[in-house]
Order: structure tokens, then sequence, then C-alpha cells
């Protein structure tokens, strides 16, 4: 069993560079001015003001393109929410996809991940979201980390997301990138969705990312009274229906919120089906 606390650390991955430049807009200024001082190579100074002005150019398209999204994919249809349309302009997508998808990632559309996962289109993370009615303080537990792209969603909107996965390489991707994003109120843990987080639980509110044909008993157990749960049920193989549930008591109240497919629950729910 993999169990990461997501925690920020020095990294100088390609990937995140230019994110790193631009949010540190004032210490990378010092930086130069200091080896400027020091009488370093003016040739690595340069490279480094070159790096710096080209992330933020870069940054700026990414921004562009997510403001696009959020009015033509998101606000155009029925993600109401400001919080969530504030948070989908914010998160950045495309440091989530796999390097060839990357001028995709904020187009309509779900995208492949690795071991044959793939990162739900935006107006699905949306949505999902959304059926939460996250206001802050809440507790959330995710089934189905992927590429860690609905945590890090999930964590400008409550304060604590706990998020299982359970391929062991996905886990310890997502781990390691949401740590380089800063978010420090993210865990992940390796291991079967379909026993939930008992050690951590009740939570207020549960995602599964994942298809199962029926509502995992551990997930309901683990849930808050009042709290909300939000699931695509149906046929693995096929389509599915996006189920909202509110526990009240023994008997939960289930809305029905859009047809959807996603990849399957494995592990413990595939015993289930037989």
């Amino acid at each position: 069993m993999v169990e990461v606390k997501t925690r920020l650390f020095p990294g100088d991955g390609a990937i995140i560079l230019p994110l790193i430049l631009v949010s540190n807009w004032g210490e990378n200024i010092k930086k130069m001015n200091l080896l400027a001082r020091k009488g370093k190579n003016p040739f690595s100074i340069l490279m480094l003001l070159i790096l710096f002005i080209s992330a933020g150019i870069q940054e700026d398209k990414w921004a562009r393109l997510r403001q696009q999204m959020v009015k033509e994919q998101l606000a155009s249809r029925d993600i109401t929410d400001s919080r969530v349309l504030e948070v989908m302009l914010t998160v950045p997508r495309h440091l989530f996809v796999l390097p060839q998808y990357i001028h995709m990632a904020y187009e309509d559309t779900p995208l492949p991940i690795d071991e044959g996962q793939t990162i739900s289109q935006p107006y699905i993370v949306a949505l999902m979201t959304q059926c939460l009615a996250l206001r802050g303080e809440e507790r959330v537990l995710e089934i189905g980390t992927g590429s860690g792209y609905q945590a890090a969603v999930l964590a400008h909107l409550c304060r604590e997301v706990y998020t299982i996965e359970i391929r062991e390489k996905l886990a310890r991707k997502a781990a390691e990138l949401l740590a380089k994003l800063g978010y420090q109120n993210v865990f992940v843990k390796c291991a079967d969705g379909y026993f939930g987080w008992p050690e951590k639980a009740p939570f207020d509110a549960i995602i599964v990312t994942c298809a199962a044909n029926h509502l995992p008993p551990p997930l309901y157990d683990q849930l808050k009274e009042g709290g909300r749960l939000v699931i695509p049920l149906g046929s693995t193989l096929y389509f599915q229906t996006l189920t909202l549930v509110i526990k009240e008591g023994r008997k939960p109240r289930v809305e029905y919120i859009s047809g959807v497919r996603f990849v399957p629950m494995i592990g413990e729910a595939e015993k289930k089906k037989r």
C-alpha cells in the first residue's frame, strides 16, 4: 500500500518550469540581480530572462484557453456554481494530461492518460464537482485519482481531499505532481477504492470517477448523514447514469443527473458482478 501526503518540495521538471517561473516572478528577478552582482556569465542571466518571459507568454496562452473553456463549455451549459467556475479558470489542466495531448487539454473531450485510463472532459469534472455543493470546510473522498486533476479542482473548494487510486503507477505520479504544484490538503493512497478509506471516515462528500453497477456499501457507510455522493451507475461496458445519492438514514435520496461513459471500477467491484 502506498500512502502519500502531498507536500511542496523543490523540483525543476520541465512540465512545471513555466508555472514555477511565472508564480515566482519576484524571486526570479532577485536571482538575476544576484547573478549580476556576482559577475556571473551574462549569457546565463539572459537565458534565465528568456525562459522567464517565455513562461509568461505560455501561461497567458493557457489562461486564455481556460477562459474560453469556461465560457463555451461550462457557463453556457448548466454549470452555475460560481466557485466551481472560478476554480476551473484556475487549475492548469494542461499539466495533468500526457505531453502528446497537451494541445487538446482544454477541449470538450476526455483524453487518454497512463494505464489505459482517461481524464474526464472539463464539463463532466465541473458537473460532478457542482453536484457535491461544496462550501469550503468539507472533507471529501475521491475514488479514482487518475492523473490528479479532479483532486486538484476539489482541493480549492474544500478543506481536505482523500483520493484513492488502485493503480500504483497512477497513484505515485498523481501524488508527485500534486505535491510539486503545492496542493498540501490532498492525501493520495494506492488501494481498492471499493472499500473507501474507513480510518479517515466519515466524509462530507464522496465522488467516484469510475463506473460501477451498484453503489459500494462501504462508501455509503462512510458518508456523513446528509452527505452527498456522486457516482456513474450502470453497465460498466457501455453507458451509465451519473447519479447523486444524498444520505438520509438507511433510505438514501437518489437523483439522476445525466448519461455518461466512464472506465469501469476494478478490484472488488469486478467480483461483485459475477
